[in-house]
């Protein structure tokens, strides 16, 4: 076992999410040893033909991680059994967001949507504009997300490096949907959510109400202000617990932790839907540890 591959344990974890062989012909084949060579690149950020050979070949890696970046495979393992077991802390679920680098390589791609063998839907997470900004650092991408207080994503959301913070929040708590075990309706909503300045608005805060969530956002200035200057018809003062809100260092941890894989600190990935698919195999090996 190579530095860095999955253990037995982790193996175990992870197998019965994973695609199956059904019928004659075994589409599937060294799940373990393929995982281990998309995890090596995720962790690495090397080319894809440059994968050491005991991986076996460059092509059967990559197009399996491009396969399931589109079927929502890596959307789906894990989260189940980890909120059976009790592993996430809905207590505070905080939503941040980081702005990553995209290499040169990562631009250019077709504008024709992609297509995916065996496939003749698009991708779940495909985009137009392929999450790419440019700014005056050049090109970027920013990943929006959702942790649990355990310091583990819950969703992931991939915008251009330009886009704000604020409009995003509501997108990326709809993507909150954590199986049961028991094939009952998903779970999607936390306790409480926790963010900063950034995410308060009207329409975050009427959003959250009306989902009876918690939240802990503290007000803008200029919306304060505002507030006040219109008197009684203004509203009363959105409300915050300095105290709870110590705990927002989890969201940006769990960035930390993200970022810690180069091929997620730097885009590489010219296909927004694969980039999406490199997050989430980043997010799972935060959560089988």
């Amino acid at each position: 076992m190579g530095r860095g591959d999955l253990t037995d344990l982790e193996w175990a974890r992870l197998e019965p999410h994973l695609p199956k062989n059904t019928g004659r012909g075994g589409w599937w084949k060294s799940h373990r040893v393929i995982i281990d060579g998309i995890f090596f690149r995720q962790r690495t950020g090397i080319p894809w033909r440059n994968l050491p050979e005991r991986f076996g070949s460059w092509k059967t890696v990559h197009d399996r991680h491009r396969r399931w970046s589109a079927d929502g495979t890596w959307g789906r393992v894990v989260l189940t059994e980890a909120d059976a077991d009790g592993r996430i802390d809905w207590s505070m679920v905080g939503v941040d967001s980081t702005v990553c680098r995209a290499h040169q390589h990562a631009a250019g791609a077709h504008k024709a949507p992609p297509r995916i063998p065996g496939r003749r839907a698009r991708p779940a997470h495909h985009r137009g504009d392929e999450g790419l900004g440019r700014s005056r650092g050049g090109l970027t991408t920013k990943i929006h997300l959702a942790g649990d207080g355990g310091r583990r994503p819950l969703a992931i959301l991939v915008t251009p490096g330009q886009a704000g913070d604020g409009p995003q929040l509501i997108p990326v708590l709809e993507r909150i949907r954590v199986p049961r075990p028991a094939d009952g309706h998903p779970r999607t909503r936390p306790d409480q959510l926790s963010g900063d300045k950034a995410y308060s608005s009207r329409r975050n805060r009427r959003y959250l109400r009306r989902r009876q969530i918690k939240q802990t956002i503290p007000e803008r200035r200029d919306q304060r202000d505002h507030r006040q200057k219109r008197g009684s018809r203004g509203g009363r003062p959105a409300g915050f617990d300095r105290a709870k809100y110590v705990r927002r260092n989890e969201v940006e941890r769990t960035i930390n932790g993200l970022k810690g894989s180069r091929a997620v600190a730097t885009r590489f990935d010219k296909r927004v839907y694969v980039f999406h698919g490199t997050v989430t195999a980043a997010t799972i090996r935060l959560w089988l540890r």
